[in-house]
């Protein structure tokens, strides 16, 4: 079996910045990446409050670009600042229904091990443990409730740190009853992005093939062991990128790409590895000095990833 792909198709989330969305190109570019695929991600955020409210939707009107074989994968952020987690399963259960069959998967919380929220990270939210077990029991029990085929998960980041207590008092929180509504565990990473590449004892520098092995083999064997979380548990990468930018071509980023999924593409059945998404669709202003993640530009323009990707995803997909 191959892959399910994906993408965030809006400009970088956490920094809503450059040119308007155009939903007609986005739209475009969706068409040409799911070609021949019975099924292709939108990746969407929701970013929770608490009181039933949330701000912070992208890509903007996400529903839109939903169609036969393109569904979502929406993410429900924890931002609450009051820890009320009955009013967090309320939310749930209200996006579920409002969404319906238009959702493909729905994630519970978004890096809740990540403490930095201007990362993207939901740890510093009070009761986060909680509302990841319960948010997810919550779900699937709403999701069987209405005969729906969506499923529940949650993410993380890796962490080499022995001194993070996180997936440790994860496992104190689960049970089997959170085990069995669990369908996938998400990993965000971005290998020689935000920290260069490791160095090795030999002094030579890990390459992306390393770096990649290295994090996906630490998160499920070491990680998610921790939290009791078992490998039959399909691991779905849901953020994944390498941006252009000063001394950051477009052709190594095409370059980074293909390594980098063919190395997943390698461990899919040794890691239980099923679906990948790329963030992102479309830099957010591709005349600045920030880094772009988008496969195209912001005029909408090819960058060469962009082809690679879609011919990966017609070789490696379903």
């Amino acid at each position: 079996m191959g892959l399910i792909f994906g993408i965030y198709p809006g400009r970088t989330a956490a920094k809503l910045v450059g040119s308007a969305e155009d939903p007609m190109q986005i739209k475009k570019a969706l068409s040409q990446l799911q070609s021949g695929q019975p099924l292709f991600l939108v990746r969407g955020y929701l970013h929770y409050i608490g009181e039933q409210n949330f701000e912070n939707e992208v890509p903007e009107n996400m529903m839109q670009y939903v169609s036969e074989h393109i569904k979502l994968d929406l993410t429900l952020c924890y931002r609450s600042q009051t820890g009320n987690i009955e009013d967090w399963e309320m939310f749930i259960d209200k996006i579920i229904r409002q969404y319906g069959t238009a959702l493909s998967k729905i994630q519970i919380t978004e890096e809740p091990n990540n403490p930095d929220a201007s990362t993207g990270g939901d740890r510093s939210s009070p009761k986060i443990i909680n509302a990841i077990v319960q948010g997810v029991m919550f779900a699937k029990a709403t999701i069987l409730e209405l005969g729906l085929s969506i499923s529940v998960g949650f993410n993380g980041v890796v962490s080499f740190s022995p001194a993070d207590t996180f997936w440790a008092s994860l496992s104190t929180k689960s049970n089997q009853n959170f085990i069995n509504a669990l369908d996938y565990i998400g990993l965000d990473f971005f290998p020689d992005v935000f920290k260069p590449l490791p160095t090795k004892p030999d002094g030579s520098i890990l390459t992306i093939e390393e770096a990649t092995f290295a994090v996906i083999n630490h998160f499920r064997n070491v990680n998610l062991l921790q939290a009791n979380i078992p490998i039959s548990i399909p691991l779905h990468i849901t953020e994944n990128g390498w941006p252009t930018g000063p001394n950051r071509s477009e052709e190594k980023q095409a370059e980074i790409l293909e390594k980098t999924l063919f190395t997943i593409v390698h461990l899919r059945e040794q890691m239980n590895i099923s679906h990948y998404e790329y963030f992102a669709l479309r830099d957010a202003d591709s005349s600045s000095d920030d880094l772009g993640f988008g496969l195209l530009r912001d005029d909408y323009s090819k960058k060469p990833a962009f082809e690679n990707y879609c011919s990966l995803i017609s070789t490696y997909g379903n």
